[in-house]
C-alpha cells in the first residue's frame, strides 16, 4: 500500500448545512471489482447520496463512483446502490429511528483507513429548518468578521 491511500477524504460539505447531525457511525462499504481504484484516485462523490435501511441491511443510493479507465470491457455501473457493512445493533438503531418522522442517513465523508479499506463515515440526522440556515451563516458571519479583527490587533 502506498502511503496516498490515506489522503483519499471526500466529504459531503452540503450535509453539515443541510441537517442536524445527531449520532455518526463508521461504515465499511462493499465494493465490486473496479470501483475501489476510482475511490483510490479519488474519482467518486458523495454529494446527491443518502442511505436507505431495507430488510435489515443498509444501502447507500446516489453515490458517484467513476468507471475505472484501465479496465477492460467489465465496468461498475457508476450510481448502483452499495450495501454498508454495520453491526446489527447499529442496523437496529438507526432502523427505529428511521421510522421516526424527519430523520433521514446521510453520508459526511469517505476515506480510505490504515488497512486500505473504504470507509464511509455516515450520520443520523434531522432536516434543518430554513431559519436554523440563516442563524448558521449568520454565526459563520460573526464568526468570521471576529478573526479579521483579531488578526489586525
Amino acid at each position: 500500500m502506498s502511503a496516498n491511500n490515506n489522503s483519499i477524504n471526500i466529504k459531503n460539505k452540503r450535509a453539515r448545512f443541510e441537517y442536524e447531525l445527531l449520532d455518526k457511525y463508521v461504515a465499511g462499504i462493499q465494493l465490486g471489482g473496479t470501483e475501489i481504484k476510482s475511490i483510490r484516485l479519488g474519482k467518486a462523490s458523495i454529494q446527491e447520496a443518502f442511505c436507505v435501511v431495507e430488510e435489515g441491511e443498509v444501502y447507500i443510493r446516489n453515490m458517484y463512483i467513476k468507471e475505472y479507465e484501465n479496465a477492460s470491457f467489465f465496468q461498475h455501473n457508476p450510481k448502483s446502490d452499495r450495501k454498508l457493512l454495520l453491526n446489527k445493533k447499529e442496523i437496529n438503531k438507526l432502523e427505529k429511528k428511521m421510522n421516526t418522522k424527519g430523520f433521514t442517513i446521510v453520508p459526511l465523508r469517505m476515506f480510505i483507513n490504515k488497512k486500505g479499506l473504504a470507509k464511509l463515515e455516515i450520520a443520523l440526522a434531522k432536516g434543518k429548518k430554513l431559519y436554523d440556515k440563516r442563524q448558521d451563516l449568520k454565526e459563520k458571519d460573526d464568526k468570521r468578521a471576529m478573526d479579521r479583527i483579531k488578526k489586525s490587533f
